[in-house]
């Protein structure tokens, strides 16, 4: 099994210029990640309010309800 430290180790004998585009291929990782995330909130809140179950709240009820969920 490869630990996080294990992989630092190896990225630590890469050279600069290769230390440099693995970072930028996680950036790029991640930022797709996250998009992808967003896509997935957003398809489940649709579906959501084309069933009907979504509800309108006011600005407190909703912080509330986010700082519950926190």
């Amino acid at each position: 099994m490869t630990t996080f430290a294990s992989i630092v180790d190896v990225a630590d004998a890469l050279s600069l210029d290769e230390q440099e585009a693995l970072v930028d291929i996680l950036k790029q990782r991640i930022a797709s990640a996250n998009r992808e995330k967003i896509v997935d909130a957003v398809a489940k809140s649709r579906a959501e309010y084309d069933a009907a179950l979504a509800k309108t709240v006011t600005v407190e009820e909703l912080m509330t309800e986010i700082d519950e969920d926190s």
